[in-house]
């Protein structure tokens, strides 16, 4: 299963096309849908997809090393596995699945708050190396309850995301009257019946629910949908004040994701976070969002060496990973990627999407010559020129 590589799989167009096939519409809508127009997530991929890179192929070479060192952990490749919601709607076990491979494949992958899976259940299967991520919950006894059981079950990395002030205004979702578990409406019954794997495969795992934030839920209460609960309860503020008491309570490395600007970036670094995922929610928050890799690039000439700089938002591939780290990024995430293979593989899918991955970008270093992840800015094409 470590080395599981499926030939007629090789990039994640092929992983998403059979994904589709195999999810209920509500479900695949979801997962590539995003705010208003979607402009902001087509710019994503545009924006990483144009990165050029330039090799020097008559140096002395060997081999190039993957490997990268965050918060004291030497990981086996420079990207992870991004916090995505509800990942058990769009296929059973998903948060299972992903976490268990990346635990075997040494790569970090980050629970949301919002998962099918429960965070003891993944601390459990991760073998304690899942990072969390948390939406600062509205009430600060939820707040703190829920950071106690981080760090009972001994989550090394705690990522909070900053940039959902507002719940996305995500048309194909409310057209769909997305809710945990979903609604049992005509429509949403005739696409699940029509994907009768999906449907055989859930009735085994279960409904799919936020297991996480059940102890925190209305009991006996109606299907909700998930811009309403996400608003009533784990919408608390991030900006410094809010940020500020999780500071206090957290004591291992604190992760903030979703910031865009130098000057966020600085005030990240006096509150004391230890790290930054420059994102913009994958397009699916501000549909007129400027797109990370420029601002990457500025955020890491400035701040690179007082802070740990990663990113998300529009990266699907190896070239994307080798762009984001080209331009000052130390680790990579990506969402949609993962997701499209474990719902077009299952299990086996999700070693099959980090082998690719890892595939591609072990190509392209050697193809560059690069012989470590932090030497791949100076093969950016506009930092040679």
């Amino acid at each position: 299963m470590l080395d599981y590589f499926n030939v007629k799989y090789a990039h994640t167009s092929d992983l998403k096309r059979k994904a589709k096939r195999r999810m209920p519409a509500f479900a695949f809508d979801y997962l590539e849908g995003g705010c208003m127009d979607e402009v902001s997530v087509n710019r994503n991929y545009r924006a990483i997809d144009d990165v050029q890179l330039r090799g020097n192929l008559l140096k002395p070479f060997d081999k190039s090393d993957l490997s990268v060192e965050i918060f004291g952990h030497t990981y086996s490749a420079p990207f992870g596995v991004a916090p995505i919601g509800l990942q058990g709607l769009m296929w059973p076990k998903t948060p299972e699945y992903l976490a268990k491979a990346a635990a075997d494949k040494n790569i970090p992958f980050v629970l949301s708050t919002v998962s099918s899976a429960s965070l003891e259940n993944i601390a459990e299967i991760s073998e304690g190396k899942a990072w969390f991520q948390l939406y600062n919950p509205t009430s600060d006894d939820m707040r703190a309850d829920l950071l106690k059981r981080v760090e009972s079950a001994a989550y090394p990395v705690l990522v909070v995301t900053v940039d959902v002030p507002a719940f996305g205004y995500r048309p194909r979702d409310i057209r769909n009257g997305l809710a945990m578990p979903p609604k049992m409406t005509l429509k949403n019954i005739i696409q699940m019946a029509s994907r009768p794997r999906w449907l055989m495969e859930t009735a085994l795992a279960g409904k799919p629910e936020m297991q996480t934030l059940i102890p925190y839920m209305a009991k006996g209460g109606e299907t909700e949908e998930l811009a309403a609960f996400m608003n009533r309860a784990a919408m608390g503020g991030v900006d410094v004040e809010g940020l500020k008491p999780i500071r206090d309570m957290w004591k291992g490395p604190l992760v903030i994701k979703g910031l865009i600007t130098e000057d966020d970036v600085a005030t990240a670094i006096k509150l004391g976070a230890d790290g930054v995922i420059i994102s913009n929610h994958g397009g699916r928050q501000l549909d007129a969002g400027e797109a990370p890799v420029e601002p990457l690039k500025r955020i890491a000439a400035k701040y690179k060496g007082r802070i740990k700089i990663f990113m998300d938002s529009g990266v699907q591939s190896g070239s994307n990973i080798a762009g984001a780290l080209a331009c000052g990024a130390e680790l990579t995430f990506l969402g949609r990627s993962f997701v499209y293979g474990v719902g077009a593989l299952g299990g086996k899918g999700a070693y099959h999407t980090i082998n690719c991955l890892y595939r591609q970008l072990d190509q392209i270093m050697n193809q560059l010559k690069c012989q470590s992840v932090s030497d791949l800015p100076n093969h950016l094409v506009e930092a040679i020129s």
